[in-house]
């Protein structure tokens, strides 16, 4: 299966959401069957952190990736944009512990990516079939869900229901075969509620969070729109499973359906996905 990776480097810096710290980041080629990884250049020896599930650590209000020396947090929006544009292969070398920010979408990091180029890669000589999903896999905590449904077409549908009115009850279905995922996803940004940012910011999160880089929403609505889309809160959310849904790999076609989600059942369908892959391929 052919494979690409990006035509040159770029570099771009900014604010991590949690840590509020200044981090530079720079996204490098990869030679064929690297996958994307992260270097942590500001430690001694600069470790590896593989972006695959087998090294998911945290995943409150956001997706961090643990190696053996070092840990790299909110790498969602990043790899859901390299996902997203068709990089398989990229080396990723970050000066702090965090993936900054930006303006709270992937939109930053997917222009960055269109703009230096994507090269296809020679096939791998390693000739292991592709997992097809022949039965669902559905993941619950409460009310909500994460699932994946056999489908001739990838695709990722999402609902989430909130009691602020400005964002309700929204619901959105994606395909990638129908819509580029830099016009119709990339560009949605992380939202927050008015009435958790206190409570929040003292479990020692959000603190680089500003009006800047994120959405926030109170009972009578939106503090700083105007919004990308009217259901940009939705959109996100796509965002952020995809981004998850990247660490393993290549993605088996499936119709993707999320309800109310998190990063946490995300990681959990990823991870049993990746489990019934390893049965089936070592069964054939």
């Amino acid at each position: 299966m052919t494979q690409s990776t990006l035509k040159s480097e770029f570099e771009l810096s900014g604010i991590g959401l949690h840590s509020g710290e200044q981090t530079r980041v720079r996204v490098l080629p990869a030679a064929v069957g690297e996958g994307r990884y992260f270097v942590r250049i500001d430690l001694p020896g600069a470790p590896i952190i593989p972006a695959k599930i087998e090294a998911v650590g945290h995943t409150a209000l956001s997706t961090e990736l643990v190696g053996i020396d070092a840990q790299i947090r909110t790498v969602e929006h990043l790899l859901g944009a390299l996902a997203g544009m068709g990089a398989d292969n990229a080396r990723i070398e970050v000066d702090g512990p965090e993936v900054p920010l930006l303006d709270g979408s992937a939109l930053v990091w997917v222009e960055a990516i269109a703009h230096t180029g994507l090269i296809p890669q020679a096939s791998q000589q390693d000739s292991t079939p592709s997992f097809v999903l022949t039965e669902p896999i559905w993941v619950r905590h409460g009310d909500a869900f994460v699932a994946a449904l056999p489908s001739a077409q990838t695709r990722f549908s999402y609902g989430i229901d909130f009691e602020e009115q400005a964002i309700g009850n929204q619901w959105y279905s994606w395909s990638p075969e129908v819509e580029s995922f830099a016009t119709a996803i990339a560009p949605a940004r992380t939202f927050g509620l008015a009435r958790q940012v206190e409570q929040l910011r003292q479990a020692g999160l959000i603190k680089g969070g500003t009006l800047e880089n994120a959405l926030v929403c109170d009972r009578s609505g939106w503090l700083n729109p105007p919004l990308r889309f009217a259901n940009e809160p939705v959109r996100h959310k796509i965002l952020d499973l995809v981004g998850d849904l990247s660490l393993l790999g290549t993605l088996p076609k499936a119709h993707y359906l999320a309800y109310k989600a998190s990063h946490n059942l995300h990681v959990q369908l990823a991870k049993a996905l990746n489990s019934q892959a390893s049965v089936v391929l070592h069964a054939s």
